[in-house]
């Protein structure tokens, strides 16, 4: 084997932007070039094949050559004599602290090349773990499932995180190599061809991806240049990230446009941008937003943001965010939960005609849990802004043995698809989370696979955190460290043919279709719905020049038949679906009727 030889390169400005890091195959395809960031060097080199390349200084702490190496390359940067994986790796095939590999993300020929995204008002997503979506947790098994979340209805697949993590199985929110995907999950071919299936099938797909904080092990960026982080701020989970410092603000926004561009997601979950802290003339977000959008195609950015701030959407220009306090009152309305923050909420038909017509709960209130002010009115945002859930990854894996809102004792099958029916049939964007739309049966508790210390540090910390849920005591809370608190989280797909798991799959598929098929439940406009209740009875009205639909919902614990009730509120009474499956306008309990006006 020849070995390789580097190319002079040219100087770089001082003046000039934040040049791309890592490694990139070159244009003219004749070779690699390796280019590093550091303000702790003073000698850089590139290790390929057991031999270290020296990087030639261009000034601003940046070092670079070429060398005629290709697609497959096995790498790491030597700072000062001593190897350290590339934080800018495009994939870590051993690995959070392993050799990164050169990557031609232009190698993949894609087949569904007309497909051009999907408005957010069309999206009805679908919240899935690639590890715990199917037996075999990888893309292509995933990719074969697409076809069922097809006949289902979902028209957007939102990924857990895919950045490299630590580990061979965890959630993905300690990743560390922001734009290299999850090895044990498959290479990046395989995630490329699970995209490219999805819109053949008409499916958006989605990315959650954490650009907060990096996860506590196998983070060298730090290595590098301690400039990436700072005192300014600091997040839960450490130092704040320095979105001022121009080569972290530029290694964020490349991630997102990578996962774009190079990917084809349709557009990115940010998480908890609240700790997305930055002191720049223009905010990350609103950076992030523009860079987005400007690619061309329909690109969506959602936050994830329990402050209910408005100006995330109409200042910083995302698309819209998910709301917990719709999730909070469903919970406390259908579970009767009472502790950690549920306890500052209040439940009942009258709390869920509140946060539906105000779009979420806290718009100004004093916030007991941190002693302020939260939220401001959402009054300038439309229904498909607004992200709402029976339960996500977080609702439900927040819980000591991470069991489903539908495997609580008190929640009724029927009670479940009464809420379901809410929820799909609301013009505001709906996300379900994998398996619910079967009442699956298995749970999604916390998990991860941290070595040494870290992982006892883990577990106990999971506890801590958690303290003020019922549940969360002794030694009721699954070990996030054993492999079979992971295994637990795998869904059984063979029960979706069985009794009230095939009766729950049928309502999905059936409101589904209404809500993509009526004239009416098919507007998203806000303006056209209003909510209230009577007693323990919550009504929802859907008015739009097509006609007429309105939905009950019974919270009460007594069977009632609403028909004076319809006439009182004049309210259409001809049913259009009943959440059991009747023709009627009897209610039990937690059961919900669609109505419509008469032709």
């Amino acid at each position: 084997m020849t070995t390789p030889t580097s190319e002079p390169t040219a100087p770089v400005s001082a003046d000039a932007p934040a040049p791309q890091l890592g490694a990139h195959l070159l244009p003219d395809g004749n070779g690699t070039r390796f280019r590093v960031w550091t303000t702790t060097a003073r000698e850089v080199a590139a290790r390929v094949n057991g031999a270290d390349h020296p990087l030639r200084p261009l000034g601003g702490g940046i070092f670079e050559t070429r060398l005629p190496v290709g697609a497959g390359t096995r790498y790491k940067f030597v700072l000062d004599g001593q190897a350290w994986p590339d934080p800018y790796a495009r994939f870590l095939p051993g690995g959070v602290h392993g050799e990164a590999e050169v990557v031609d993300l232009d190698a993949y020929r894609w087949k569904n090349t007309d497909w051009r995204g999907l408005p957010l008002g069309e999206c009805v997503f679908y919240e899935l773990h690639v590890g715990t979506f199917t037996p075999e947790g990888t893309y292509r098994a995933a990719m074969a499932r697409l076809p069922d979340l097809a006949d289902l209805g979902v028209t957007a697949v939102q990924l857990m995180p895919l950045a490299t993590f630590p580990g061979t199985r965890g959630w993905g929110y300690d990743g560390v190599a922001l734009s290299a995907p999850y090895a044990p999950y498959g290479r990046p071919e395989d995630l490329m061809a699970f995209v490219d299936a999805a819109h053949g099938l008409g499916l958006a797909v989605f990315l959650d991806a954490v650009y907060n904080h990096f996860g506590p092990d196998g983070n060298y960026l730090g290595v590098y240049s301690p400039g990436y982080f700072t005192k300014r701020f600091h997040t839960p989970w450490g130092k704040g990230l320095d979105y001022a410092e121009p080569h972290m603000r530029r290694l964020i926004v490349e991630s997102a446009r990578m996962w774009l561009r190079d990917y084809r997601f349709d557009g990115l979950r940010l998480d908890a941008t609240q700790e997305m802290q930055d002191d720049s003339p223009t905010h990350i977000l609103r950076e992030l937003a523009d860079e987005v959008h400007a690619l061309g195609g329909t690109h969506l950015l959602l936050a994830e943001d329990y402050r209910n701030l408005p100006e995330l959407v109409t200042d910083h220009h995302l698309d819209g965010m998910w709301v917990d306090d719709f999730h909070h009152v469903l919970r406390v309305t259908v579970a009767g939960d009472r502790d950690g923050y549920y306890r500052y909420y209040e439940g009942g038909a009258a709390a869920v005609a509140n946060v539906i017509g105000r779009g979420w709960v806290y718009e100004g209130q004093a916030w007991e849990q941190e002693g302020a002010p939260r939220g401001k009115p959402a009054d300038a945002l439309n229904s498909p802004s607004f992200v709402y859930f029976l339960q996500n990854h977080d609702q439900v894996g927040n819980r000591a043995v991470g069991d489903r809102i539908h495997h609580l004792e008190h929640v009724t099958p029927a009670l479940f698809r009464g809420a379901s029916t809410l929820l799909l049939s609301l013009p505001t964007t709906p996300l379900l989370f994998q398996g619910q739309e079967w009442l699956a049966s298995a749970p999604f508790p916390f998990f991860s696979d941290h070595h040494g210390e870290l992982g006892v540090l883990v577990s106990e910390g999971r506890k801590r955190e958690f303290a003020a849920f019922e549940g969360f005591g002794g030694d009721t809370v699954l070990d996030p460290q054993a492999e079979a608190t992971f295994r637990r989280a795998k869904l059984d797909w063979s029960e979706r043919g069985e009794g009230e798991h095939a009766r729950t799959l049928a309502l999905y598929r059936d409101v589904l279709r209404l809500r993509r098929e009526d004239p009416v439940l098919r507007d998203r406009e806000r303006r056209n719905l209003t909510a209230g209740n009577v007693g323990d009875v919550l009504w929802v009205r859907h008015e739009t020049e097509e006609g007429e639909r309105a939905l009950l919902w019974n919270l009460g614990q007594a069977t009632l038949d609403p028909r004076v009730l319809l006439l009182s509120l004049d309210l259409p009474s001809a049913v259009l679906f009943h959440s059991e499956g009747r023709e009627d306008v009897t209610l039990a309990p937690g059961e919900a009727v669609l109505l419509r006006s008469q032709p």
